[in-house]
């Protein structure tokens, strides 16, 4: 059975007993900062099992796409030396929300293993929490479980929750015995970390909530959420103790083989390819870029220890992004977006490669240097720093080859060395802290925002640094929740309404407007005067001219999305957007610059639908249907099960909760004033609507009309006027550089004829009128030729300040060095320099002093030659 018979073999098990299959959700959490990837396939849940999120069902199966390699969850160092750590793996699971609970789950499992599987059972071994009463009966007594291959097991393994409070309950475990051969102990055994039995699936029972005092309450609705990785439970129906031994991995490794030209596929190094692979090809495909910080560091990191392992069999040309190919064919069946995104995703991997090449080789050959001068087995901490901090070598890739050489890392050394760089990222991170749930209130805000700038409403909480308040005065900052509200929350790139809101007298400035746990919409902003407090009947009011020029922009934004992918091509994909009053920003997708062709054909298709002035339509419908009709989901954005979907006529549609015009022709006019590249694969345009458009286009035209009269030609002649005058300027430039070289020379021979003799050196030491460097040197190159054996320096005065070249043929540098002679000189006019031993170069801040400089030059040599 391949991974893939195998994975929809356990969806549709589960289909048959009335679960909804809810596709693979992205490796980048939506609306959740706690988390770096999404490493679970209850991720997605998360809202659903707290009870902030209702679904249309009650049960569901998923294979979750998941990626382990940064933060808490991170088996990066361990990839490609174990049988089954992975960077990125596919997760099957079940779920209940509060329907069934232990006794189908634990019916489900065991039938899908013995029924479906034919897994035998005395291969099978069980563990439960040792308080589970409940589970324990039910594998012994209706199961049938030999006892003899029964656990019971403490919190530490069979307890789960998902923080320090909350939701929380018991599990229990299903291994599989992998036989004699390999060594390790039974679940619960002292040899129970051996590699001979293996968890395969994990059933989470979340039974209780936990109070901040470590109280268990029970839960209203208990729920079940299991997992079972794809590539361990493959490892077993397909016959093999190793992970890297199954279907999906045996045709990368032979790929990853090919690239490197080795025979034998059972190589550590391989396998971190093979895997390595999986997760930086979806990640990019989700939208994660190689950067510094965050996710697109992470990514980064994996992206060099692929190089680096490739480095390490030899490859010398870039060839990671080839294995994005066999990639395709082994999961795009799957995960379609992934062959849609492969152009993307090896422009990224190539680029990335190329960048890290060069350093990859002079990081290596640093870091060979330092192990000869090594005495013992610890790489000093000063050179794992240099190779992080110079050549961009992540510490775990120098952690990586130490490993490989029976070495260990000074890290205490590299933490000293790291401090103040440590404490700028904890800093800047984004990731640990879910502001969005310090505060629970049970209310809710209706938003009536699509059809309405004004809200007869009441104030249902009044909130200041995160916490409610009895209420706010004149001049204090804080935040307003309503019961009704036309102010629309940032999101989906729009920026937050501002306005006002009024309770007779009493004013309250809306600076900003956010949504925070769910749909819960927070007014930020200050009191003007009077106070406001809950229960007061108000008046809330956006600001149209800000909301209506928004509006336009946000419409505009989804034509240019459109309008893109008709011109550059399907694989365009935003990536991130602004939609502001002043402007628009739209990052997407993109291998290279956009031509000025191109964009002249993009901002002519928006400006046709301008024209043209079709309806702007908005329905709400089921999220896979409105998929199926085409509509694009936006980078980033969190769906439900029903969605928005904005047409505009049938130039554009994509599922939008944002604020639009009514018909296209309200935006009035589209201008693109800049496209530029923001990071590997990814461009941005920056563009303007209505006024601001007709402003730009004023200006430019004002621009234009000037130029046109100091120009003395009309407009439609001024291009052509323009090249003229680059033309004879870059001849006159020339000529320039002509009278100066003939200059130079006749400078050369007077000077030349300066130069004194001592003991068989020609000694030169002269002013020249206001020369820059360049002039200084060329000079001295001359007069090295002509006057044979010999030590010269120039020094010239420019804009107050000195400059001083030497030079010393090569039969004399071994008595006088170019770099001492200058010193010398420097230090009188109140500076230094140095350089080689033939040329040096020096600067200075007294002019007043250069003359005696000079002067001292004879006397120098002759210390010096003596």
């Amino acid at each position: 059975m391949t991974s893939a018979e195998l994975r929809s073999l356990f969806l549709k098990f589960f289909e048959e007993r009335q679960h909804t299959i809810v596709p693979s959700s992205s490796l980048i959490p939506a609306d959740d900062p706690t988390l770096l990837f999404t490493n679970a396939g209850m991720v997605q849940f998360k809202d659903v099992f707290l009870g902030r999120e209702k679904r249309p069902y009650v049960r569901a199966a998923s294979a979750q796409r998941c990626v382990r390699a940064g933060g808490k969850h991170n088996d990066l160092e361990n990839v490609g030396y174990t049988a089954r750590h992975h960077t990125f793996f596919e997760m099957l699971g079940n779920f209940s929300f509060g329907d069934y609970f232990k006794r189908e789950a634990i019916h489900y499992a065991w039938e899908f293993l013995t029924g479906v599987l034919k897994l035998p059972t005395e291969r099978l071994w069980v563990t439960v929490f040792d308080q589970d009463k409940e589970a324990e009966s039910i594998w012994l007594k209706e199961i049938g479980v030999d006892p003899a291959r029964f656990a019971r097991i403490g919190s530490k393994d069979n307890f789960w929750s998902m923080g320090d409070t909350g939701p929380c309950g018991p599990c229990t475990e299903i291994f599989y015995d992998h036989g004699e051969g390999i060594p390790g102990g039974p679940p619960g055994s002292p040899d129970a970390d051996g590699d001979r039995y293996i968890e395969i699936w994990n059933l989470v029972f979340m039974q209780y909530d936990r109070a901040s005092d470590g109280t268990l309450s029970p839960l209203p609705k208990p729920s079940v959420d299991t997992g079972m990785g794809l590539e361990r439970i493959a490892a077993v129906v397909q016959g093999v103790h190793s992970n890297y031994d199954i279907d999906l991995f045996r045709a990368l490794l032979k790929a990853a083989a090919d690239i490197a030209q080795v025979e034998n596929t059972d190589n550590s190094s391989l396998r971190v390819l093979a895997d390595h692979i999986r997760s930086c090809a979806f990640l990019i495909t989700d939208g994660v870029l190689p950067s510094n910080e965050g996710r697109g560091y992470v990514l980064r990191r994996i992206i060099r220890r692929a190089i680096r392992h490739g480095y390490k069999l030899g490859v010398r040309d870039t060839f990671f992004y080839r294995l994005v190919a066999p990639l395709c064919a082994q999961m795009g069946d799957a995960y379609p977006e992934l062959v849609a995104a492969r152009p993307m995703v090896e422009q990224v991997l190539k680029k990335e490669e190329e960048r890290f090449a060069e350093t990859l080789e002079q990081g290596m050959k640093v870091l060979e240097t330092h192990l000869k001068g090594m005495s013992g087995k610890t790489i000093p901490g000063d050179t794992v720093f240099l190779l992080y901090d110079t050549y961009g070598f992540p510490v775990d890739l120098t952690a990586d080859f130490a490993r490989e050489h029976g070495l260990v890392l000074d890290m205490e050394g590299f933490e000293r060395a790291m401090e103040e760089q440590r404490e700028r990222a904890r800093a800047a991170s984004h990731f640990g802290v879910d502001y969005s749930h310090d505060v629970h209130l049970d209310i809710r805000c209706d938003f009536t925002g699509y059809t309405n700038s004004r809200e007869e409403t009441r104030v249902a909480a009044v909130l200041q640094d995160g916490k409610p308040v009895e209420l706010l005065t004149a001049g204090e900052e804080g935040i307003l929740i309503l019961e009704r509200t036309p102010f629309y929350a940032e999101s989906g790139g729009q920026v937050g309404d501002r306005g006002t809101i009024r309770a007779g007298e009493n004013l309250f400035e809306v600076l900003d407007t956010q949504k925070k746990v769910g749909d819960l919409i927070l007014h930020i902003g200050r009191v003007s005067k009077g106070t406001f407090k809950r229960g007061l009947d108000c008046e809330a009011t956006v600001d149209v001219a800000a909301r209506n020029a928004i509006a336009r922009n946000h419409s505009a934004t989804h034509l240019l999305h459109s309008a893109l992918r008709k011109v550059l091509g399907e694989h365009v994909i935003q990536k991130g957007s602004l939609v502001a009053p002043d402007r628009l920003r739209f990052d997407f997708s993109h291998f290279a610059p956009v031509t000025a062709d191109q964009l002249e054909a993009i901002e002519r298709l928006v400006n046709e639908q301008i024209r043209a002035n079709n309806a702007v339509s908005a329905e709400m419908m089921p999220k896979d249907e409105a998929i199926k009709a085409g509509a694009m989901a936006l980078f980033g954005e969190k769906y439900g099960d029903f969605v928005r979907v904005l047409r505009i006529g049938d130039f554009s549609t994509e599922l939008c909760g944002g604020i639009h015009v009514q018909r296209a022709g309200d935006i009035g006019l589209f201008k693109i004033v800049s496209e530029t590249g923001v990071a590997a694969g990814v461009r941005r345009i920056e563009a303007l609507t209505g006024e601001a458009a007709v402003q730009w286009v004023e200006k430019n035209d004002r621009i234009l009309q000037s130029l046109s009269e100091r120009m003395k030609v009309g407009r439609d002649a001024l291009d052509e006027k323009v090249n003229q005058l680059l033309e004879r300027n870059r001849s006159l430039e020339k000529e320039l550089e002509r009278l100066k070289g003939k200059l130079a020379s006749v400078t050369g021979d007077d000077l030349a004829s300066r130069a004194i003799s001592i003991d068989g050196v020609k000694v030169l030491a002269a002013k020249v009128d206001e020369s820059d460097p360049k002039e200084l040197r060329d000079m001295v190159d001359q007069l090295r030729n002509k006057l044979g054996s010999a030590a010269i320096v120039l020094g010239s005065v420019k804009e107050n300040k000195v400059t001083l070249i030497a030079g010393v043929t090569k039969d004399q540098t071994a008595r006088i060095k170019a770099g001492d002679l200058v010193n010398a000189v420097a230090v009188q006019v109140g500076g230094k320099g140095g350089g080689r031993a033939d040329m040096a170069q020096a600067g200075g801040t007294n002019p007043a002093m250069l003359d005696a400089a000079l002067k001292s030059v004879p006397d120098w040599v002759r210390r010096h030659t003596a």
